[in-house]
């Protein structure tokens, strides 16, 4: 298998909608794809398509059930970790 391309900073949290869906499951740890659509008020293909990519960066996990699929935060990413910590201090500020 290859390894995915790491992309920058920029192109992670470069969208406003993957933001959201990264953010809902750092703070959860893992949501179904109807629970994420709830939360941030994007639609299926929207929510797939950066479920997708993030899942290719190694930050998201995808545990599937039988015909249930949940998407787990990887805490064990180094670069999700640390967007944790930075959300867990941004949020507590206020």
């Amino acid at each position: 298998m290859i390894a995915p391309k790491l992309e920058s900073v920029e192109e992670i949290l470069g969208s406003r909608a993957r933001v959201k869906i990264f953010r809902f499951l750092a703070l959860n740890e893992e949501l179904s794809i109807s629970q994420i659509i709830k939360l941030t008020k994007l639609n299926h293909s929207n929510v797939t398509r950066h479920l997708d990519f993030l899942i290719n960066q190694d930050l998201v996990q995808l545990k599937t059930f039988g015909r249930i699929k949940i998407y787990r935060f990887k805490t064990e990413n180094l670069r999700a970790k640390s967007f944790k910590s930075f959300l867990n201090i941004w949020e507590n500020m206020f």
